[in-house]
């Protein structure tokens, strides 16, 4: 049996070893966790922007039709997520094995000087070929950085948190993505606003990637003000006295196979609800010949209630359960495709923000909840190759695709329908692994480890 099952039966797990910390200190945790998410999907999101506004004009030949120019623009887009879940093997078994606080500070490092660089490439008439193909380069780097970022960050504030509030304040981190989308957003929207079409195509854009070193060094300097939870320091000396525990991507799929697929079908609707919502839909609304400031202005009001509503409902599944909430946000979510194009065709601002706001809400439902569920499924010594696995390597199927797969089914139909379609057979999917997993609301990660350390016994006993 699982250490997913046995600990799962007893909701509420044992108060003996709960974490108990300082409220500054569990803040100055949050905002280190927070300040390097912020910046590197600062990063992230801007790429997926630019890609959608500037890329497919600058990097490609002239003549290109703009949806051919968006759909192969989005392949080079997707490469940053055939990246996460190398970037999320290679930081979680290191993670795993010398803490989660080392290896933040190094991908932060990664994703800066990656995104910085995007920003000095020439474009397709200066280079041809190559500028494309620096692109990808440079995209693959950010990628494996941010691969290695999102498990580490979660977990840092999961193994911190008291055991009844873990997923309201695991929740933050995951606050700090669309915060992160929320700044590039409001730059964006300054450069466009502020330059001439002419201009921002030209070289407007790139200022936006510059400023990403400022941010870099900023988010860098908080990190180095936090150390790693005690539970996991406890596990760490652990692990290297006994041959008898190991961690790392094979260890996790040899004995919490069950968890990481469970991860894989959590993260599936969500994935591919966000990436239809923040990146798609910026393509689409240009489709629609609404103004590009108007879209990005739109985006920034709808960032930020994103932005304020995740770790409400990341209290809310301390309340009530991690699935229901969940559950509920995959039902949402399917419904979402077939009344939003509708609205997005009305070309009306106050609908189109309504849309992609409702949007961003019942996508909140299933995002904010993810770091407390993941956590719970995976003792320490696994536990951030555990997050990273089931949470990356979805990415490659799920949010890297679902702009390409839209733009084409948008071409080929000539019809938002089949998108719709789309995303509610992937909520199907989810909802089907929410019904599989257990229900961790409130358990100790010390009954985690417990429960993993006695199963490691009867196999001793047992050989």
């Amino acid at each position: 049996m699982s250490t997913q099952s046995n600990v799962a039966e007893t909701p509420g797990g044992s108060d003996r070893r709960d974490p108990n910390p300082d409220r500054r200190d569990l803040r100055r945790v949050v905002a280190a966790s927070m300040a390097g998410t912020v910046v590197e999907w600062y990063e992230f999101f801007l790429y997926a922007s630019a890609a959608a506004l500037v890329f497919n004009k600058t990097f490609f030949p002239p003549g290109t039709s703009e949806i051919d120019g968006f759909i192969q623009i989005m392949l080079t887009y997707a490469v940053g997520f055939v990246a996460r879940p190398l970037g999320g093997i290679v930081f979680g078994h290191f993670g795993d094995k010398f803490g989660r606080k080392h290896l933040l500070q190094i991908s932060i490092i990664l994703v800066g000087v990656a995104t910085f660089l995007m920003g000095c490439l020439p474009d397709y008439a200066t280079i041809g070929y190559a500028a494309p193909v620096l692109l990808v380069v440079l995209r693959f780097l950010q990628g494996f950085a941010v691969g290695g970022e999102w498990g580490g960050a979660v977990l840092l504030v999961a193994e911190h948190a008291p055991n009844r509030r873990r997923g309201f304040w695991a929740a933050w981190p995951q606050a700090a993505v669309p915060g992160g989308n929320l700044v590039a957003t409001l730059v964006l929207w300054i450069l466009s606003t502020t330059l001439t079409s002419a201009q921002f195509l030209g070289w407007g854009w790139r200022v936006a990637f510059w400023l990403s070193a400022v941010i870099v060094i900023i988010g860098y300097y908080i990190r180095t003000r936090i150390t790693d939870a005690p539970i996991f320091r406890q596990v760490q000396n652990e692990v290297e006295e006994s041959k008898a525990q190991s961690y790392g991507v094979a260890e996790v799929f040899r004995r919490y196979p069950k968890g990481v697929f469970g991860a894989m079908g959590l993260r599936l609707a969500e994935n591919i609800m966000y990436y239809l919502v923040v990146t798609f839909s910026l393509f689409y609304l240009t489709q629609l010949k609404v103004n590009t400031a108007e879209i990005l202005g739109l985006m920034f009001i709808a960032h930020a209630i994103h932005f304020l509503t995740v770790p409400l409902w990341g209290g809310l599944s301390d309340r009530i359960g991690r699935r229901p909430v969940y559950a509920v946000g995959a039902v949402l979510s399917a419904t979402w495709g077939f009344f939003a194009f509708p609205m997005f065709d009305t070309r009306s601002t106050f609908v189109i923000l309504a849309a992609i706001v409702i949007g961003l809400l019942f996508h909140g439902l299933m995002y904010a909840g993810q770091p407390a569920i993941m956590a719970e499924m995976f003792p320490t010594r696994m536990r951030y190759s555990g997050v990273s696995l089931g949470y990356q390597v979805t990415s490659v199927i799920a949010g890297s695709l679902a702009p390409t797969i839209g733009a084409s089914l948008l071409k080929d139909f000539h019809s938002s329908v089949p998108i719709a379609i789309y995303l509610a057979i992937a909520c199907v999917i989810t909802l089907a692994a929410v019904a599989w997993i257990k229900e961790t609301k409130g358990i100790s990660l010390h009954d985690v480890d417990d429960a993993d350390r006695e199963r490691l016994l009867a196999e001793k006993g047992t050989v």
